[in-house]
C-alpha cells in the first residue's frame, strides 16, 4: 500500500508497514505512549484522519472499550469518503492484542474495513492480521522510527515531532514569577487605555483593534516579539467579538502563527486568555494539529466555561470535522467584507 501523509507543507509517501508506523508521530504531533491505540482512516493511497486514544485496562476493560469505540466509529465515519482502516497499538501483547483485535471487530461490524492491526513493542513491528513469517516473522519485524525514510523526509521538510502528550501542553502553560506580574501590570493599564477609548465611541475600538492585530501578527513574522505592553493591549482588545473574529481572518494556517498565539496565551493575563487560546485552536486546527487544537480550546473553557467560540471548535475536533469548514467560513466572510485599504499583509 502506498498513501500520502500530507500536511499544509509537505507530503510524504509510505510504502511499507513500517513506513506507516513511522508516520504516526507526524500525523498527530507527537509519540505516542505504552497502552495507545492510534485510528488510521485512508481513502486509496491517502490518509483522511488520525486520532490517538488510551486502550482501556483493568476490572471495567470491556465496558471502557465499547465506550472507545463508541466514541471513535461515529468520528471515523465522518471521513468520508474513506476506502480501509488501519488500526496501531502500543505495548506488550497483554492486554494490548486483545483490546486491538476487538476494537477492530467494533470498527468491522461499523462497516469499517480494517485492513492491519499492528502493534509496537519497543524496537519490533507486529502485525496480528499476517501470518506469514516471510513477511511478518513471529518475532516482529526491526522497527527503528528515527532512521526511517519518513522520519528524515519530515525532518527536512521542517515538520517537528514532540516525545510526548504532556510537551504539547508545555505549549501554552502560562508564564510565572515576574513574567506574570509584568503581564498583570501591563493589563490593568492596556484597560483604563480601552476605558478612555470607549468613551471616545464610534468607531474607534474597532480600528485600534485592526490595528493592534495587524501590527502584531506583521512584528512576529518579522522575527520580532511583542513586549508585555503590546500583548496587554492585544489580549484586551481580543475581548471585543468583531476585533477577535477580524484576528481569525488575518491569521494565517502557517506554523509561524501557531507559535504566535501560543506565545499571547501564555503570557496572557489569566481572565483575557480564552480569546488568544481560542485563536491558537483555531490556527493549530487549520494547519493539522488536533492535539494541540484541542488543548487550547479546553485551556480557554477552563479559564471561561460559558466561552462559546472555544465550546464550538472543541465539539467540532471532538465529531472529526475537518478544518477545510473553518477555510470555507473564512472564504465566505471574506467574499462579503468590503476591501479594506491596500495594505501588506491583506495583499498576501
Amino acid at each position: 500500500m502506498e498513501v500520502i501523509v500530507s500536511s499544509p507543507e509537505n507530503k510524504v509517501t509510505v510504502r511499507s508497514p513500517a513506513d506507516l508506523a513511522a508516520a504516526v508521530p507526524y500525523l498527530i504531533g507527537f509519540h505516542p505512549s505504552n497502552g495507545s491505540a492510534v485510528v488510521i482512516a485512508c481513502n486509496d493511497r491517502r490518509i483522511v484522519f488520525a486520532a490517538r486514544g488510551d486502550l482501556p485496562t483493568g476490572a471495567e476493560h470491556a465496558h471502557q472499550l465499547d465506550a472507545l469505540a463508541d466514541q471513535l466509529i461515529p468520528v471515523v465515519q465522518r471521513q468520508q469518503p474513506l476506502t480501509h482502516v488501519v488500526i496501531i497499538g502500543y505495548g506488550t501483547p497483554d492486554p494490548i492484542d486483545p483490546a486491538l483485535r476487538a476494537l477492530s471487530d467494533a470498527l468491522a461490524a461499523a462497516g469499517l474495513p480494517v485492513v492491519d492491526l499492528l502493534r509496537i513493542a519497543g524496537d519490533r513491528l507486529f502485525s496480528l492480521i499476517c501470518d506469514n513469517p516471510a513477511c511478518c516473522p513471529p518475532q516482529g519485524t526491526p522497527f527503528d522510527p528515527i532512521a526511517s525514510t519518513v522520519a528524515v523526509r519530515a525532518t527536512i521538510a521542517g515538520v517537528v515531532v514532540r516525545p510526548d502528550r504532556a510537551s504539547v501542553a508545555g505549549q501554552i502553560t502560562p508564564v510565572s514569577g515576574a513574567a506574570r506580574d509584568a503581564i498583570q501590570r501591563a493589563s490593568r493599564e492596556a484597560r483604563i487605555r480601552l476605558e478612555a477609548l470607549q468613551v471616545v465611541g464610534g468607531t474607534a475600538m474597532y480600528e485600534a483593534g485592526e490595528r493592534a492585530v495587524r501590527d502584531a501578527l506583521r512584528r512576529h513574522d518579522a522575527g520580532a516579539r511583542l513586549t508585555d505592553d503590546e500583548v496587554a493591549w492585544l489580549t484586551t482588545l481580543l475581548v471585543d467579538r468583531d476585533i477577535r473574529d477580524l484576528a481569525v481572518g488575518l491569521t494565517e494556517p502557517h506554523s509561524r502563527h501557531v507559535d504566535f498565539w501560543a506565545d499571547i496565551t501564555r503570557r496572557a493575563d489569566e481572565p483575557l486568555v480564552p480569546a488568544p487560546a481560542t485563536l491558537l485552536a483555531v490556527t493549530a486546527w487549520r494547519c493539522g494539529d488536533g492535539v494541540l487544537a484541542a488543548m487550547a480550546a479546553e485551556y480557554a473553557l477552563h479559564i471561561d466555561g460559558a466561552y462559546q467560540f472555544a465550546d464550538t471548535v472543541l465539539h467540532a475536533l471532538q465529531a472529526g470535522v475537518p478544518p477545510t469548514v473553518i477555510e470555507e467560513v473564512l472564504a465566505d466572510v471574506d467574499s462579503e467584507t468590503p476591501a479594506l485599504s491596500d495594505d501588506p499583509m491583506e495583499q498576501e
